[in-house]
Parts: C-alpha cells; sequence; structure tokens
C-alpha cells in the first residue's frame, strides 16, 4: 500500500493505492473497476468535502496507474487508515462517519442538499489469499458489510454505515475455489474478524476534522 498526496480545488488530498499486479479477481462496489473481474489495483482516493464533479470515473482513472483496477472515493481523511489482519486476511478501511445511516431508514431522510462525498464513507478493502466462486464472492461482500455494521453499532454510532461506503474483496485468480464466504466459513470467518476490528478502530478514532 502506497500513500501519496495531491493539491485539488486548493485542498491537500491524499490516496491510497495498493498494486496487486496480475493473477487476482476482485469483486467491488466502486463506481471505476466495480463488478467482479481480473484487477490489477485498487485505489482510494480522498476528495474535498461537497464533491460535485460529473466525472468520477474519469477522475479516478486520471489518479490510477494503467490496466484495470478498482477506484474509490471518500471524504475522509486516508491517512488515518486502519489495517487488521486475521490468519492471512487483510482489512484496511478508511472511517468517515458525518452522517451515520441506517439502511432502512424511512423515505426523505436523506438531506437531498448533501452530496454523495459529503456525508462520508466507510471504504473497506479486503484481500483474502484464496480463490473464490462468483457466489462465494459475493457471500463474502455479505460478511464484510454485517461485520462493518457490528463494529460501528458496538463503537457507539446508531448506523449501519454511511449512504456512500464501499467495498472490495480480492482474492487469488488460480488455486482451488472456495464455495463459501459466510461468516461461519474458514475465509468468511477470518475476513469478518479483520474487518470487526478495522473498522471499529476507525470509528473509535473517527473526528469531524478528518474532513477537510
Amino acid at each position: 500500500m502506497k500513500l501519496t498526496y495531491r493539491v485539488e480545488d486548493g485542498a491537500r488530498l491524499g490516496a491510497l493505492l495498493w498494486e496487486f499486479g496480475p493473477g487476482w479477481r476482485m469483486i467491488s462496489s466502486a463506481m471505476l473497476g466495480g463488478g467482479i473481474g481480473p484487477r490489477s489495483w485498487v485505489l482510494n482516493a480522498q476528495v474535498v468535502a461537497g464533491y460535485s464533479r460529473m466525472d468520477p470515473v474519469e477522475h479516478l482513472l486520471s489518479l490510477g496507474p494503467d490496466g484495470d483496477g478498482v477506484g474509490m472515493m471518500t471524504a475522509a481523511s486516508v491517512d488515518g487508515v486502519v489495517r487488521a489482519e486475521d490468519g492471512g486476511v487483510e482489512t484496511f478501511a478508511t472511517v468517515g462517519l458525518r452522517v451515520p445511516t441506517w439502511a432502512a431508514a424511512p423515505e426523505g431522510t436523506q438531506d437531498p442538499e448533501l452530496a454523495p462525498m459529503r456525508v462520508g464513507t466507510v471504504n473497506i478493502v479486503t484481500v483474502i489469499p484464496a480463490a473464490m466462486t462468483d457466489a462465494a464472492l459475493v457471500n463474502t461482500v455479505m460478511t464484510v458489510t454485517e461485520a462493518k455494521s457490528q463494529a460501528l453499532i458496538e463503537a457507539g454510532f446508531p448506523c449501519t454505515g454511511t449512504a456512500s461506503d464501499a467495498v472490495c474483496v480480492a482474492v487469488r485468480s488460480d488455486g482451488p475455489q472456495e464455495l463459501f464466504g459466510g461468516p461461519r466459513s474458514e475465509w468468511g470467518a477470518r475476513a469478518a474478524r479483520a474487518v470487526h476490528a478495522a473498522v471499529r478502530s476507525g470509528a473509535e478514532a473517527w473526528r469531524p476534522r478528518d474532513f477537510k
């Protein structure tokens, strides 16, 4: 993982880059490189609060390396990234909680004046050194999300996340494929514990001043 800085819109903004190279598949909810497929890098780029550009994918492409990758954005300071490891699974989380959100909120709860990047994000990158079927990848994203919500609630935030959270799970391309990624499967359980530890630590350390 590499941390770099740039000046944009008058602000000093950080970006985290993981360069995996060949031999990896990823599943992600990110705007750039979302879905399931071979990917060689992941970028988590900090943007200004109130981000309103209409070309976020092109913006992320300009910040990342060549080739296929995953690009996420956050208004939280990425130099506060938290890493946790469990049984060979690594998780990295950047936690921004300016507007904690319940997933099943009443209609109209979200302030229409809030741009997506203004609400803050919890961005999670989880790396598993095993191959998985597509179904197991989807199952692992469920597990990661459940562990994130558990950590936030335990840290005292009345929410399941924020309205703009993103996740990326990276697994090996080759080798026997795991069929399950649930919280009681071998790799799913490890991912859940790593995500829980990283998000809870990030949530407990979060402060509004993380937004520049």
